[in-house]
């Protein structure tokens, strides 16, 4: 009787986990929605004094502090002693709280998770490149989950202070200075519009060694035209835009298309109907061709980049889907927590390809800095 009473128990459980699953998968966004878009109006939101970037302890990297795990690098890398090259990279949504719909600058939980996002993705870059990455009042992360008007105002104070951090990161750079403008989520989001105001049609586009838009979508007939530079059609290519956002298998990208076509592009025009941007990190190009695992030069898993190792290689291939997104195949070890409704691997967008975007990078600058030269990219020791 206990044995059989035992066995009934474990049934129930097993009933109990589908049926959350079931719920998850149906309900996940709707759930999202109500644990972290903030019920409060934005006028009743606590706001925080505007950033002074004069100072340094407004950056969460820059040239100087003496804590920045932009610098940190995995076995078998190193970040380069005096970089030549700039990069301005504008940190992802870690502030998740629905108190307030834009975060204050001292809020301990919230800089400790952009400190695990700088050293999972805009490590990539500090082979060649000082990362400068400005705290700013970003909004919550349920501001991009409703279409309320304090939303809105919640992104726009945002993008304000990332574009008031740039123009100080342009005053404090060598003028001849490269430069690389990189985010992540939120943070890309911000450079579209930075980028749109600063950099298309100015001398300044003609200092820029490529733009990584990752995390969100770019509208390649509605927003690139206003960004005043193509998409990336090669691995040596310079003075253009990659973009990817990174699926698994059942990839499922409905809620994302829509909110895509919903919107209006840069330019002014619809987004629906057009294509999503796509680049492939492990080519490095806009394609459609497969890259099979052994093209990646060492994904990055957060035991890795917790504990330390090296990145480990040749595991997850890639390739650009007809919808626009980058498929990964199946689920990819050791990538297990934070992945979103759909099979949206988004947290990861950097760390699945750590050491060939950082590859990536690196042959970029060496073909802005020596034009026709062949490129050897860093590998690992």
């Amino acid at each position: 009787m206990p044995a059989r009473r035992f066995l009934w128990v474990i049934v129930i459980l097993v009933i109990l986990v589908i049926a959350a699953g079931v719920v998850y998968r149906l309900f996940a966004v709707d759930l999202f929605r109500i644990a972290l878009v903030p019920s409060v109006s934005y006028g009743e939101s606590r706001l925080a004094p505007a950033p002074d970037y004069a100072l340094p302890a407004s950056w969460q990297a820059r040239p100087g502090l003496a804590q920045d795990v932009s610098r940190w690098a995995p076995q078998g890398y190193a970040a380069a002693p005096k970089p030549g090259v700039a990069v301005f990279w504008v940190t992802p949504t870690a502030y998740l709280d629905r108190s307030g719909w834009n975060a204050p600058l001292n809020d301990a939980t919230t800089n400790e998770r952009l400190d695990l996002f700088l050293k999972a993705q805009a490590t990539v870059f500090n082979g060649v490149a000082a990362v400068w990455a400005p705290r700013y009042r970003q909004a919550t992360f349920g501001s991009f989950l409703t279409d309320k008007p304090a939303a809105k105002q919640a992104i726009d104070l945002a993008y304000s202070d990332v574009l008031r951090a740039f123009d100080v990161f342009l005053a404090a750079v060598p003028a001849d200075a490269p430069i690389i403008l990189a985010g992540h989520s939120q943070g890309s989001l911000h450079l579209l519009r930075l980028m749109q105001a600063r950099v298309a049609g100015t001398p300044l586009a003609k200092r820029i060694v490529a733009v990584y838009i990752v995390g969100w979508p770019v509208s390649v007939e509605a927003d690139l035209p206003a960004l005043g530079l193509p998409a990336c059609a090669a691995p040596e290519a310079t003075g253009c835009v990659l973009s990817w956002q990174s699926f698994a298998e059942p990839a499922e990208t409905k809620f994302l298309h829509d909110a895509f076509d919903a919107g209006t592009g840069l330019i002014g025009a619809a987004r629906r109907g057009t294509h999503i941007l796509c680049t492939n990190p492990l080519l490095g190009a806009a394609t459609r061709d497969i890259a099979k695992p052994e093209r990646n030069l060492g994904a990055l898993p957060p035991a890795v980049a917790k504990a330390g190792g090296a990145p480990v290689a040749r595991s997850i291939g890639a390739f650009c889907d007809a919808d626009g997104y980058l498929n990964v195949g199946d689920p990819p070890a050791g990538f297990d927590l934070f992945v979103l409704p759909g099979n949206n691997y988004h947290v990861y967008d950097y760390g699945l390809f750590w050491a060939s975007v950082r590859a990536d990078v690196e042959t970029r600058v060496n073909a802005f800095q020596a034009p026709g030269l062949a490129t050897v990219p860093e590998s690992a020791e």
